[in-house]
């Protein structure tokens, strides 16, 4: 019976002296190089060094170690094919039926900061080779990428004398996998320590993505969901207490995340519900801000999320155990208030933002294909880079303002009323600007009566500003744009109501 080989060169030892000795013992020869030879030998375990199969030592200060026809041939021969066993016999090349390999860490380095020399130092060429010649010959070569795969393979070896065929399967395909995470860690790490642009321009857009946490459930119970994360990325958050999340919290989340930061510049609370706002507000502490948005639509705030700018200290996190809220997200908290969420609302997500985001750019996964767009905040408008219609209102500018942004994080269409810096009434998700007018309006009632109203997009007829004037609106932001500007404008004029078109269109689908 043909003496069995295995190839042995890993930057991660972790289990490997074990593994080899359990090989010895079942009689495979064990080849190896390098660091991984050294282990072998302190542990007592007899090993071929890669330099006696190829005749040259390590080139190049340890560069080129196993790319060498002795290596690469011994791996990718196919066994059933006598050509290439002629070529194998030709040249006096011994047989490699295991491969096992992983990779120097490049990942670690990045994220330790090291400088351009040092990371290209930790790109690994060999290794990257010898898991593709094996996984590429699965059939005849075991490939091993991961140390946590080392009992299994040892498992079927006791028990079948082989490696089956469904877990050299396996294998093969987590080897891919890895090289090509690997390489796109190299193109993120790359890409960041040369200052290189990443904009939807690109042909080519690599991602690599991992799995940083198993979700409860999809966005139904019957589907299965997992957050991914990019090389070199981590959750821009930490989870301090609650349940786990779901596919649907993270959406939510999103959507909390990015209004806490359009309202960064206020002491304010965004309540969230179906990755929609239902309510905004600013106010002297997170309490009172998130108590005046909770006014615009109480019932939709049951079970919703809400989004902090600033720390939730002890009396907020009292007024948050009142309600029933999913999750509660704020740059900190204080700790007796974590405390008191933590024993009262034992369920609740609390989570603590740290800033920031994973991706500069936002994907959207359909049926014809992934969709890429870049992501940043809207410019907020400036009163003097838009025009009025009618009488200017600077002294309403702050609450223009403010039901701009909650115009800008709600669905399309969408209209916010605002007064005071709170929102009255939010009608988004609409198919048309007008049901959404109205439904604003009815949510704010006569609060309405010289408060303002933004919308997300242009209105196409006039019938959307006769609603808002007919309900006391006060004055109006909206992009413009319509073919029908003029006769908007008009219907302004003639109701009296200020109108500033900001020529800035926020759309959210």
């Amino acid at each position: 019976m043909n003496t069995r080989r295995a190839l042995l060169s890993v930057w991660n030892k972790e289990g490997i002296v074990p593994f080899a000795r359990a090989l010895v013992d079942m009689g495979w020869e064990i080849v190896s190089s390098s660091g991984t030879a050294k282990a072998l030998a302190e542990a007592g375990i007899a090993c071929t060094e890669v330099a006696d199969l190829t005749g040259y030592p390590h080139l190049l200060g340890g560069r080129v170690k196993t790319l060498h026809p002795a290596i690469a041939g011994g791996i990718l021969a196919r066994r059933d094919l006598p050509a290439d066993m002629a070529d194998i016999n030709a040249h006096g090349i011994l047989l490699l039926d295991m491969v096992v390999c992983n990779l120097y860490p490049f990942e670690e380095v990045a994220r330790g900061g090291a400088d351009l020399a040092e990371l290209l130092e930790h790109i690994d060429i060999g290794g990257i080779t010898l898991l593709r010649a094996a996984a590429k010959n699965y059939l005849h070569v075991v490939v091993v990428p991961c140390p946590g795969d080392y009992d299994t393979v040892l498992d079927e070896l006791r028990a079948e004398g082989d490696v089956t065929s469904a877990t050299r399967q396996r294998l093969a395909l987590s080897a891919f996998a890895a090289t090509s995470l690997y390489d796109a860690t190299i193109v993120q790490g790359l890409q960041a320590e040369l200052g290189a642009a990443s904009g939807p321009e690109e042909p080519v857009r690599v991602l690599g993505l991992r799995a940083a946490q198993e979700l409860r459930y999809g966005e139904n119970p019957h589907q299965r969901a997992t957050l991914l994360l990019p090389p070199l990325s981590d959750l821009p958050w930490e989870q301090l207490g609650g349940k786990p999340l779901s596919y649907n919290n993270i959406l939510d989340l999103d959507a909390a995340l990015r209004g806490s930061a359009l309202l960064a510049d206020a002491c304010a609370a965004f309540v969230v519900k179906h990755t929609t706002p239902c309510g905004a507000a600013t106010g002297k502490t997170p309490s009172e801000a998130f108590l005046r948005a909770r006014e615009c639509d109480p019932v939709s705030a049951f079970g919703g999320i809400v989004g902090f700018t600033r720390r939730a200290d002890l009396a907020t996190c009292h007024t948050l155990a009142e309600q029933f809220l999913e999750i509660v997200v704020a740059p900190d908290y204080d700790e007796e208030g974590l405390d008191l969420l933590r024993k009262n609302r034992p369920n609740l997500r609390v989570l603590r933002w740290k800033g920031g985001r994973v991706f500069p750019v936002e994907f959207r996964s359909t049926w014809s294909g992934m969709l890429l767009q870049d992501d940043a905040l809207p410019e907020l408008p400036t009163p003097s880079g838009g025009e009025w219609i009618g009488t200017p209102r600077p002294d309403l500018w702050e609450d223009l303002l403010f039901g701009w942004k909650i115009a800008a994080l709600s669905k399309s269409n969408a209209i916010a009323i605002v007064s005071g810096g709170c929102t009255l009434g939010i009608g988004r998700g609409f198919t048309s600007r007008v049901d959404a007018v109205d439904w604003a309006v009815k949510q704010a009632g006569e609060q309405s009566r010289g408060a303002v109203l933004a919308s997300d997009a242009f209105f196409p007829f006039p019938d959307g500003v006769e609603h808002a004037a007919a309900a006391g609106i006060a004055a109006i932001i909206q992009p413009g744009g319509s073919l029908r500007d003029e006769d908007v404008a008009e219907a302004a004029r003639k109701a009296g109501v200020s109108m500033f078109l900001s020529g800035r269109r926020t759309f959210r689908h």
